[in-house]
């Protein structure tokens, strides 16, 4: 009897479109659309189980790069469309990308809560601390001293610090990586979209054409010299007393993931409808 043919495994290639990318040339964003493929390869989740939710910026043009079903959505509001989506179809696997201003800036408020819920999907954020498609303002994590043109002498603003954010908000997965590592940073999202609940992971990414100072990040980036727990207290003393460039996994939880209703629904369109008849 000859023995069943195995399909052969998906590779990065099979999740990259034939769109060609459009980011500035030495944009970080590149190497993060390359680990974003090469995570998947990892997971070997098929492509027409995935999907790549976005908003507004030059990192929310991935999900056209990938085979993947995607969904550009409006400014800020891409964590509210990709919980609606795991929610209704929790089969799916939803991962969220965005960027600095997109997700801390509008998208705040709902950073904040998709934390706290803790829907299993994976949020990607790629952190250059500018504003970079809409001509270099300072975003929610640009040093309040960054001298610029539109902020002469800096903000003055304290950053917002997002694994901070994340974990006191209770996501169950926090991390960062660096774009200049592609190799490392596809494996610890592939490690966040294995993880059960909220997974979070910063991505320095940088932005050479309106912060050229950003190229220094590669000489910055360090491995994390300790290992991840699953302790928030000590976490939080952790990030608390971080360098802004320890790369790798601070956090790995255990909370209780959020489960919709599969009950069958007990309301039908025209029971809906009947309730709004004069």
């Amino acid at each position: 009897m000859n023995a069943p043919t195995l399909p052969a495994p998906l590779t990065f290639s099979a999740y990259k479109s034939a769109y060609k990318p459009i980011w500035c040339p030495g944009c970080g964003d590149y190497s993060v659309l390359s680990s974003v493929t090469k995570a998947l390869a990892k997971v070997q989740v098929p492509p027409h189980e995935v999907v790549v939710v976005s908003g507004i910026g030059c990192s929310s043009r991935i999900p056209a790069y990938t085979t993947c079903y995607g969904f550009h959505g409006v400014h800020g509001r891409a964590l509210a469309a990709g919980t609606g989506l795991k929610v209704a179809r929790p089969d799916l696997t939803v991962v969220v990308a965005g960027g600095d201003g997109d997700g801390y800036s509008i998208g705040g408020n709902h950073f904040l809560h998709a934390c706290r819920r803790n829907v299993d999907l994976t949020y990607l954020v790629m952190d250059n601390h500018v504003y970079g498609m809409t001509k270099g303002q300072a975003s929610p994590t640009t040093e309040p001293d960054w001298d610029n043109k539109l902020s002469p002498g800096g903000t003055g603003v304290r950053s917002f610090h997002p694994l901070v954010i994340a974990l006191a908000s209770g996501a169950n997965f926090v991390a960062r990586a660096f774009a200049g590592d592609p190799n490392g940073t596809a494996d610890i999202i592939a490690q966040a979209i294995r993880h059960p609940g909220f997974s979070f992971v910063e991505i320095l990414s940088p932005c050479v054409t309106f912060r050229p100072e950003q190229k220094e990040w590669k000489k910055l980036a360090h491995p994390s010299p300790v290992a991840p727990t699953d302790d928030a207290a000590r976490a939080a003393r952790r990030i608390m007393t971080d360098d802004g460039f320890n790369i790798g996994v601070l956090y790995a939880g255990d909370r209780p993931v959020y489960r919709s209703s599969t009950g069958k629904a007990k309301l039908t369109p025209a029971d809906l409808e009947a309730e709004f008849l004069l």
